[in-house]
């Protein structure tokens, strides 16, 4: 279970010295540090568990998000997370593992997370929809719908038979909410796609 400084002080306060009493729950391996004022007291709580009390609002999206739905065939190590107005990426390198924290537009933010309870925890996930628009949000710039088919199927590796999976209808709902050039040759392409 996830525990801040300031439940833990609470919760000791019988004691002379409850934050000498913390730093002895940490050295005998009862409470784990995550960030600075985070605890966990489980250590083989998944990380991914953890990532929306490490810096949040924020949701897992991006690389995690897109290798968590199969749409790519590489194994990702970082719990990637989506943020908005933070002005500027966070990460964290914890015993729990890597986070980082990107935003992308706060109009886009709310749409196409999903929420699950997991170990106790609640767990925000982007849909693999969203986690395809967020991956766009962070990639340069393409030209055309060419550039699009490279960047998405050569440089990002996403399958083609996952990417044909996907809801094209939410795709484009969800691209539109981005108003970048990559969005709007992505709703370009799932126009086509869905015979709009």
């Amino acid at each position: 279970m996830i525990k801040t400084t300031a439940i833990l002080m609470d919760e000791l306060k019988a004691f002379a010295n409850p934050a000498a009493k913390i730093r002895r729950l940490v050295d005998k391996g009862e409470l784990f540090p995550v960030v600075r004022g985070l605890y966990e007291t489980d250590k083989n709580t998944p990380g991914h568990c953890l990532a929306s009390s490490i810096y949040g609002p924020s949701y897992l999206s991006f690389e995690f998000a897109l290798a968590h739905h199969s749409l790519i065939p590489e194994a990702v190590y970082a719990f990637t997370c989506a943020t908005f107005e933070k002005k500027k990426s966070k990460q964290y390198d914890t015993a729990f593992g890597t986070f980082t924290f990107r935003d992308v537009p706060s109009g886009a933010y709310p749409y196409g997370v999903v929420l699950r309870m997991e170990n106790g925890y609640s767990v925000a996930l982007a849909t693999p929809e969203k986690a395809l628009c967020d991956i766009l949000c962070v990639a340069s710039p393409c030209s055309n719908k060419s550039e699009l088919r490279g960047l998405l199927f050569d440089d990002l590796r996403i399958d083609e038979d996952e990417f044909h999976k996907l809801n094209m209808s939410d795709l484009s709902e969800l691209a539109g909410r981005y108003h970048t050039s990559n969005h709007k040759l992505l709703q370009a392409c799932v126009r086509r796609e869905i015979g709009g």
